[in-house]
């Protein structure tokens, strides 16, 4: 019997999910809540609001998988990850006849709460930056003040990949502060405060499925967060990704599973929090070693893009395993070439953009049998395909070499117009031209 599946969420993310799931051989409709201009192709976009995770959303959700025999729903973004909604839809009248990917509220407090996230590192002895808390402006304020090495601010909470600001002293540090609690740019994630080392280094993703027990870690990608080349500018949710990465070798994976993935999954176990889903540790290859910048409980976006397109393999067999505590039982491959995804944004993101534009030029991208567009930030209306966010569209692109997948992903945004378009032209530069960027640190 043909297995249907909701997927909750409205970016590249969740389109790519879609997009491998719609593969699967057991696969049967596909539903998306909200979804977007691209999930539409896919199957059905839903009118179901995901944006407050009440009673009301919950019962909707549970209905309509039990109107429509939906079997498996996968959680994509980390906000309704935080708020619960996995943990309440197993609690549904439905909920014996599916099953929900995604971790429980509090194995999501991981990603949501990165004072709580410092501290759980701490106390399991996982390396990552020496930092302190605060949830007091003045004391913060003075503390980065007298700080005389470069530091890393972050809002505790969830910002969508752009609660980080990089400090090159201790007056951006100061006003890094002002911005997130005085001037609350990120609202209640800014409640509390995490003031920690810069490091300095490669920054590389590591995703792995974790089933309770089991931990299947997928291949490496490397994100690129800032807005500008040379990863200049401030943070955002990501503009680009590459996979795999030679950024780390065999050697210092193994040591990132057993003095990183390993002791966290044991210290949640020991605190009775049943961690099932996507644990994605975001780490700094220091001179010292890999050290954890941050943990992630869900897909990363854009690392997830490029991933499913490399992946060779039956996704739903992946994610339903991860459900059922049987990882040790499933196998995937993937194909040995690189995938680079572009993030093609709208003009002024990651600050104030406008919405409504039209989008022309995708079918002429893809008619490269490389080249794979995931939407991210789109929207159907009136028939007319329109930019709905800051990051709009996710051009993947498989190459030999890196820099032959880096090459084709530009020329395929090429091909993509909308106005104010903006992407980066060197996702992978870090590799592909590593003088560029000695000494910057991406964290």
């Amino acid at each position: 019997m043909p297995t249907n599946v909701l997927i909750i969420g409205a970016g590249g993310r969740e389109h790519a999910i879609g997009w491998k799931l719609a593969k699967s051989k057991r696969c049967g409709n596909l539903f998306f809540a909200p979804g977007n201009g691209g999930t539409a192709a896919l199957g059905k976009n839903l009118d179901l609001a995901v944006d407050k995770v009440d009673t009301r959303t919950v019962d909707e959700i549970d209905y309509f998988c039990r109107k429509n025999n939906v079997s498996l729903i996968v959680v994509g973004p980390e906000d309704p990850l935080a708020a619960g909604l996995v943990d309440k839809l197993k609690r549904t009248p439905g909920a014996k006849e599916r099953r929900v990917f995604g971790p429980i509220a509090e194995a999501a407090r991981l990603e949501a709460d990165k004072a709580w996230s410092k501290q759980l590192m701490r106390a399991c002895s996982v390396p990552t930056a020496d930092a302190k808390t605060f949830t007091d402006y003045e004391a913060a304020r003075a503390y980065c003040e007298a700080r005389e090495l470069p530091v890393v601010v972050k809002a505790s909470g969830l910002a969508k990949g752009k609660g980080v600001i990089v400090c090159d002293d201790n007056k951006e540090a100061v006003k890094a502060v002002e911005t997130i609690m005085k001037d609350r740019a990120f609202g209640e994630a800014g409640d509390a405060i995490v003031v920690e080392e810069r490091l300095v280094g490669q920054e590389v993703s590591i995703l792995a499925l974790v089933d309770g027990q089991n931990i299947y870690v997928l291949e490496p990608a490397q994100d690129h967060k800032p807005i500008g080349e040379g990863d200049t500018g401030p943070n955002t949710g990501g503009m680009g990704a590459y996979t795999p990465t030679p950024v780390i070798d065999d050697a210092t994976m193994t040591l990132v599973e057993t003095e990183v993935l390993v002791p966290i999954v044991d210290a949640m176990r020991r605190s009775d929090i049943d961690f099932k889903g996507v644990l994605y540790a975001g780490l700094m290859l220091t001179a010292g070693g890999p050290k954890v910048l941050e943990f992630n409980c869900r897909f990363g976006d854009p690392e997830t893009q490029p991933l499913m397109m490399r992946m060779q393999g039956d996704l739903l067999d992946l994610l339903e395993a991860t459900c059922d505590g049987k990882l040790d039982q499933v196998q995937i491959n993937w194909d040995q070439r690189c995938c680079t995804s572009v993030v093609m944004s709208s003009g002024g993101y990651p600050g104030k953009y406008e919405t409504g534009i039209p989008i022309t030029g995708i079918e002429e991208a893809e008619t490269d049998p490389d080249v794979r567009v995931f939407h991210a930030g789109t929207r159907l209306k009136g028939g007319e395909l329109q930019t709905a966010g800051g990051r709009v569209l996710n051009v993947c692109a498989m190459g030999n070499t890196l820099a032959q997948a880096q090459a084709k992903a530009n020329e395929a945004c090429a091909k993509i117009r909308f106005e104010g378009a903006y992407f980066r032209k060197d996702i992978g530069s870090r590799v592909l031209n590593p003088k560029q960027h000695e000494d910057q640190p991406v964290g």
